[in-house]
């Protein structure tokens, strides 16, 4: 394992179908104004609203809500944000639902007390707070994107279709605490359930491939992703299987909490590419990234081979005897395609709202980023969204 790296992960974690009772433990350490930030309403249908407003309540909390925080959060939202939290005089943010709710927390957090426009601060210049920042806590909902134990905040600018994530440096603006109920997660549609599967085994893919020493991560990544595989067909079948929902919850906890990138450069082009259709189609995030993923891996495959031909030995089991590197590679490949339309996923862009007209458009706004095995050119990038179409 090359390379020094330091590692802290401050966020608390609370696991299980009774988690949410200790919400009455952490509430206690922070001031009396809390804002509630939620999505479109679904917890007031599922009754976990009314579950969090009695904890809220019981532990004398003065409660102002942000509602209506949509999948892909919009500038503007976070502009609207800010003020409920400023005129609230918060002292700290609870976000109930999925990972776009937490995100959107982390990035209303270290906006409240900043002068400057956030989105030019922290997401143009991609600055770090100079500000007092609100401590957050999160009652997740859904799974897949990670936001719950990490420092990133994705925010969607619809005025420039751009969507750009933000890691934060300290990870005070990790949340403080999270309440992982798998029960919460089985009332989503089954579109939602995989898409979130899959933003999970790309979280684990985009560490993964990267770096060409003996990595411990890698073998932490290599379990990961065949708990994911195991618990996905279960749950592909029978949505209401607790044990593998709450696998599928774990996991997606491990995949992005930055534990399996130590170590290692990453890559996180697929995620570039994946924004950058979101940013103009407002499609779910983890279709985009399955619409991507194929036509990328399958460009870059020329230059690591041999992580590729590791993960389809030691992912997807594929027998290497009489084969040369690059037939097992693609072996891999073509076993991770089969399993992700046995989950149903989303496998072009086209069916994501995007057209040929967009391209040029979806290629200037994807970020290149240069820890993977092939440092793309705008003209490749330009060539796998084509093939992203199809």
């Amino acid at each position: 394992m090359l390379g020094n790296f330091s590692y802290c992960n401050p966020t608390k974690l609370y696991f299980g179908d009774e988690a949410l009772k200790y919400l009455n433990d952490e509430l206690p350490k922070y001031g009396a104004n809390v804002v509630l930030i939620y999505g479109g309403g679904s917890i007031k249908k599922n009754g976990i609203y009314d579950e969090v407003i009695e904890i809220l309540e019981k532990n004398g909390k003065n409660v102002a809500e942000i509602s209506g925080v949509m999948p892909n959060p919009t500038v503007d939202k976070l502009y609207e944000g800010v003020e409920i939290a400023r005129k609230h005089n918060a002292d700290m943010l609870l976000a109930v639902g999925g990972g776009s709710v937490c995100d959107y927390a982390k990035a209303v957090s270290v906006s409240v007390h900043c002068g400057e426009d956030p989105w030019e601060k922290y997401y143009v210049r991609f600055e770090e707070p100079e500000c007092e920042t609100l401590p957050v806590g999160c009652v997740l909902t859904m799974v897949g994107i990670g936001s719950e134990m990490n420092a990133g905040a994705v925010i969607t600018n619809p005025h420039t279709h751009q969507k750009i994530g933000h890691v934060f440096a300290d990870e005070k603006i990790m949340p403080r605490f999270a309440i992982l109920n798998p029960k919460y997660t089985l009332t989503l549609p089954h579109y939602q359930m995989v898409s979130g599967i899959y933003d999970i085994f790309n979280h684990i893919c985009e560490q993964y491939f990267s770096g060409e020493d003996d990595n411990t991560s890698d073998y932490i990544s290599e379990g990961l992703m065949r708990s994911v595989l195991h618990s996905s067909r279960i749950a592909n079948k029978d949505p209401q299987d607790y044990e593998a929902r709450s696998n599928l919850m774990w996991a997606a906890t491990w995949a992005l909490n930055t534990l399996v990138s130590r170590g290692k450069s990453t890559d996180w082009m697929v995620h570039m590419l994946g924004q950058s259709v979101g940013a103009y189609t407002n499609a779910t995030h983890g279709m985009t990234l399955a619409a991507v993923s194929l036509p990328y891996y399958r460009h870059i495959l020329p230059y690591g081979v041999q992580k590729f031909k590791r993960f389809a030995v030691n992912v997807w089991d594929v027998d290497a005897d009489g084969k040369t590197d690059e037939q097992v590679a693609k072996e891999g490949l073509a076993a991770m395609e089969s399993w992700m339309k046995e989950l149903g996923l989303v496998m072009n862009i086209s069916e994501l709202g995007a057209d040929e007209g967009m391209i040029e458009g979806i290629a200037d706004g994807t970020l290149i980023m240069p820890g993977g095995y092939k440092v793309l050119e705008h003209d490749e990038i330009v060539e796998i969204l084509k093939e992203s179409l199809k």
